[in-house]
C-alpha cells in the first residue's frame, strides 16, 4: 500500500495531476520543486529543493517514501537518478512520467538495479485528466509496488498500455513527435505566407480550423515539454524526414504527375489506415460538428 509520496516537479501541471489524485486518495504527499512556492492544495507538504542536488531535508523525506514521482523534464529526470538510487527505500518505487523511456530506463538499471520502477507517460495534457484515457507504462524494475501503482492508475479511470521502452519510444515518435512536427511545421507555413488569422477565421472550413486549434494549443504550451518530444526521442530525427519526404511527395505528385498518381498516394493511405477508416471517419465527423 502507499501512505506516503514525494512528487519531484510537483508544481508543475504533471506532478500537479498525480498529487491531486494521490491526496484524494489518501496519501500523505511532499512536494519537491526549485519554484518559490508550492500548489495550493490542502495537506500537501512542500520542500524547495533540486533533485539533481540532494540535501539533508529532502534525503530525510525521499528516505521516508513509499513512492517517488520524477515529474521533470528528460535532463533533469536523467540528473537526478543516481542521487535518488542512494537514498530510496529498498522497498520504495520510482515512478518517472517522461515523454522518452529508453535513457531513463537505462538509467535507472544502471544505478538502482534493486529499486521497483515504473515509466509512465500520461498521453494527454494534464488539465484533461485521467478519465478514459491512456497511460503508456513501461515496467523498469518489477515488483508489487508496481502493480499497486498500475491498478491505482486504472482505479482514476485510465487505461494503461504496457509497453517496453523501445516500443514506447518507437510509438511515441509517430504519435507524439509526428504530430506535433506536422501541426508546427503548418504554423511556420501559415506565417511565413502572411496569411491574416482574422480573415482566415471568417472562411476557413472545418479541417484548417482543426489545426489552428491544435496549433494554438501547442504553441501556448510549455515548450521544455515539445522539446522533449522531438529532442530526446532516438526516433525522432527519422520521424521528422519522413513527414517532409511524404510533404514532398505530394508535391511531386501535384507538380510532376497526374490524378490517377494522386488517386494512388490516397488509396495507399487509405489501404494503411485499413479497418480503422471507419472509426477515424466518424470521430472527424463528430469533431467538425463542433467546429
Amino acid at each position: 500500500m502507499i501512505r506516503r509520496c514525494v512528487v519531484i516537479g510537483g508544481a508543475g501541471a504533471v506532478g500537479r495531476l498525480f498529487v491531486e489524485r494521490l491526496l484524494a486518495g489518501g496519501v500523505r504527499v511532499a512536494v519537491v520543486d526549485t519554484a518559490e512556492q508550492g500548489p495550493e492544495l490542502p495537506g500537501v507538504h512542500y520542500v524547495r529543493g533540486d533533485a539533481t542536488d540532494i540535501g539533508f531535508r529532502l534525503a530525510a523525506d525521499l528516505g521516508h517514501a513509499d513512492l517517488v514521482v520524477l515529474a521533470v523534464p528528460d535532463a533533469v529526470a536523467l540528473a537526478a537518478v543516481p542521487g535518488l538510487a542512494e537514498v530510496l527505500r529498498p522497498d520504495a518505487l520510482l515512478v518517472d512520467t517522461l515523454s522518452v523511456k529508453q535513457p531513463i530506463t537505462a538509467a535507472v538499471r544502471a544505478h538502482a538495479p534493486s529499486v521497483q520502477a515504473v515509466g509512465l507517460n500520461p498521453m494527454f495534457a494534464p488539465a484533461l485528466g485521467f478519465e478514459g484515457r491512456p497511460v503508456a507504462a513501461v515496467v523498469v524494475n518489477d515488483g508489487p509496488r508496481v502493480g499497486d501503482l498500475l491498478a491505482l492508475v486504472e482505479s482514476w479511470g485510465a487505461r494503461v498500455v504496457r509497453l517496453d521502452a523501445a516500443e514506447h519510444d518507437r510509438l511515441a515518435g509517430a504519435t507524439q513527435a509526428l504530430t506535433h512536427a506536422a501541426v508546427l511545421g503548418f504554423g511556420l507555413a501559415l506565417a511565413r505566407l502572411g496569411a491574416d488569422i482574422g480573415e482566415i477565421r471568417e472562411i476557413a472550413p472545418p479541417p484548417h480550423n482543426a489545426l489552428l486549434a491544435l496549433l494554438a494549443r501547442i504553441a501556448g504550451g510549455t515548450p521544455e515539454v515539445y522539446w522533449d518530444v522531438q529532442a530526446a526521442n532516438p526516433e525522432a530525427a527519422a520521424v521528422r524526414k519522413e513527414l517532409a519526404d511524404g510533404v514532398r511527395r505530394v508535391a511531386d505528385c501535384v507538380e510532376r504527375g497526374s490524378e490517377a498518381e494522386f488517386a494512388a498516394v490516397l488509396a495507399e493511405i487509405r489501404g494503411h489506415l485499413g479497418e480503422h477508416a471507419p472509426h477515424y471517419r466518424d470521430r472527424c465527423a463528430q469533431m467538425f460538428t463542433s467546429l
